[in-house]
């Protein structure tokens, strides 16, 4: 038998609160996949922030639990069912590119809501009452895609990790502003069911940073704000600070556009 503690009594009523009428469809579906090896708290805190959403729309709260022992889940799963969660569970993600996305989909097949909202289990999101009533508002005029900025917490202090994020920042300002390429993260954007479960069916989306790219290439409609009470949080806790591990990031970076940016040519064909 599952024993709720305070804290996740607490949880439940709220998400209970969210959730509303479970006879009626939620207003968005908001998936969230949980690495077992290092999400299984941060999930709980992150879903204590969206349960002070005051807004009027109604939300589903969907965990994808990845990467765990086939004969070992881990034991919060039967916590996290009778907390009110909808949890899948699945031992290892079968994956071309990036698990994240990879795991997003199970849970946006399971989405009882046309408007997916997505989020990492290590986000921070300090006013999720505007963020969600604005990524529900730009759906619902017609937006395919919306997403707002995302910044670092949690960061080393040190000069090489100040000129990381300026690097970060600014390549990120540049492709979206200058370029015109929305910079989508997989910690922070809104989308359509049925247009993101096409294109990760067509083999379209082996990266996060490609669901942008590739709605832009179907004519999708895409909003974006950099509004302060919108902003979400990533975790930097596994950054070191060391000027080797900024030198290995620009090596990494450089490599990863042009991956992403192969894979998008290719791509063309498909258009």
């Amino acid at each position: 038998m599952v024993t709720l503690s305070p804290e996740h009594t607490i949880l439940k009523e709220g998400l209970a609160d969210l959730r509303g009428d479970p006879a009626i469809h939620p207003r968005a579906s908001i998936v969230i996949p949980v690495n077992a090896q290092k999400d299984l708290e941060n999930i709980l805190r992150l879903a204590s922030e969206i349960s002070r959403y005051e807004g009027v729309n109604t939300l589903e709260l969907i965990l994808v639990v990845n990467n765990f022992p086939p004969d070992h889940p881990p034991t919060e799963l039967k916590i996290y069912r009778k907390i009110g969660f909808s949890v899948i569970a699945i031992p290892q993600i079968e994956h071309k590119g990036e698990v994240a996305i990879a795991a997003r989909i199970p849970g946006i097949k399971m989405a009882k809501s046309e408007f997916i909202l997505l989020f990492d289990a290590d986000c921070k999101i300090p006013n999720p009452s505007a963020l969600i009533d604005w990524y529900v508002s730009q759906l619902e005029k017609g937006a395919d895609l919306a997403y707002t900025h995302v910044d670092y917490m949690d960061l080393p202090t040190g000069f090489s990790v100040k000129v990381r994020m300026f690097i970060h920042h600014t390549s990120r300002w540049f492709r979206r502003s200058v370029l015109g390429i929305p910079t989508t993260r997989g910690s922070n954007y809104g989308i359509k069911r049925k247009l993101m479960l096409d294109l990760f069916s067509q083999g379209r989306l082996h990266y996060d940073i490609l669901v942008g790219p590739m709605v832009r290439s179907k004519g999708g409609r895409i909003a974006y704000s950099d509004s302060k009470d919108l902003i979400v949080y990533t975790s930097g806790r596994f950054f070191s600070g060391s000027w080797k591990e900024l030198f290995s990031y620009l090596i990494w970076r450089v490599g990863y556009y042009l991956r992403v940016g192969i894979l998008k040519s290719k791509d063309t064909s498909l258009l």
